[in-house]
């Protein structure tokens, strides 16, 4: 057993119940890998598991905050053969990420391409992970018109360069003018300030849409994706029911897929972990993709830094150095 310091969330309610703690942790077993954290990044699934709302899965440290990280290894136990102390890993977990160790299973660690600095590694695997698994799932192809929707959030700046790495013509969605200028410095070229959650008549035709938001876009969504087009929900932001126009969804025979990396098995997310480091961790050694940081701070502020995610203050991620 090992002494950490982590994050903790002593009840459900607002940024007063975060402090942080000392406690144990126990040695890595056959197949596992100890990381003494450098930094994690801060997802807006850490805000709202705060709030009550969104628990850890079985089998993840139900208090303490965090889905992503990058640091060293530090130890490891029986029967690791990928890796030895020493090297750099980044990777994601069902929760825990904020404190100064965690310990997951060597297939699931990725590692840390040269010339990127663990506090920018720690803002890549939760959200290009997403991004990149969702596209995936969208079959997205050269020359599709992709609608990203929160274009200048952790997820959408993430899904905008890997579309661009592909070949695709991505449209971005914000209720910033702002974020959508800031987005045209990574590349976009088409960006919509959704007013009112508008934004259908300039982004029709979207091959392919990466839905953030749910509910109040889902009849916006509707009249903008192409025939035959590919809709990935993979967060909830806006609500996670309301009025469904399933008729257009027959009529333009739209694919409609959701999904979520926290809660699956072991055994998919290595196989996702690895197959990301071999198809897309290149693209960030070749600087074809970069994390996009928008602030790195101590783990003392951590509250501090929530606060500034729930006014939505934030242009990329936010990394915690622990």
């Amino acid at each position: 057993m090992i002494r950490v310091r982590a994050v903790r969330y002593r009840a459900a309610g607002g940024p007063e119940v975060i402090e942080l703690v000392e406690r144990e942790l126990r040695d890595p077993g056959p197949g596992e890998i100890l990381v003494r954290v450098a930094a994690a990044g801060l997802n807006r699934a850490d805000v709202v598991q705060r709030r009550g709302h969104y628990p850890a899965p079985p089998g993840a440290i139900a208090d303490v905050p965090g889905l992503e990280y990058a640091g060293e290894v530090e130890a490891v136990g029986p029967e690791v053969r990928r890796w030895k102390a020493g090297d750099r890993v980044m990777g994601i977990v069902g929760g825990g990420a904020m404190s100064s160790h965690v310990i997951v299973h060597e297939r699931e660690a990725i590692p840390v391409p040269e010339g990127l600095s663990l506090h920018d590694a720690a803002a890549v695997p939760e959200v290009f992970l997403t991004a990149w698994d969702a596209l995936a799932q969208a079959r997205m192809r050269m020359g599709d018109r992709v609608l990203i929707h929160a274009v200048g959030s952790g997820v959408g700046t993430a899904a905008l360069q890997l579309a661009l790495a592909a070949g695709a013509q991505p449209v971005g969605t914000s209720r910033s003018r702002e974020k959508l200028d800031r987005c045209a410095a990574l590349g976009l070229r088409e960006g919509i300030l959704a007013e009112g959650g508008r934004f259908a008549d300039r982004a029709k035709g979207a091959d392919v849409i990466l839905d953030t938001v749910g509910a109040a876009y889902a009849a916006e969504n509707a009249k903008a994706i192409a025939p035959r087009g590919r809709w990935v929900v993979i967060g909830l932001l806006g609500g996670a029911a309301g009025d469904f126009p399933l008729g257009v969804l027959l009529g333009k025979r739209v694919t409609l897929v959701g999904t979520v990396l926290r809660a699956r098995p072991l055994e998919e997310k290595a196989a996702l972990a690895q197959a990301f480091a071999h198809e897309v961790v290149p693209l960030f050694a070749a600087g074809r993709l970069r994390p996009v940081v928008d602030e790195v701070v101590p783990v003392e502020r951590v509250a501090e830094a929530q606060e500034r995610m729930e006014r939505n203050e934030t242009f990329g991620k936010i990394v915690v150095a622990m």
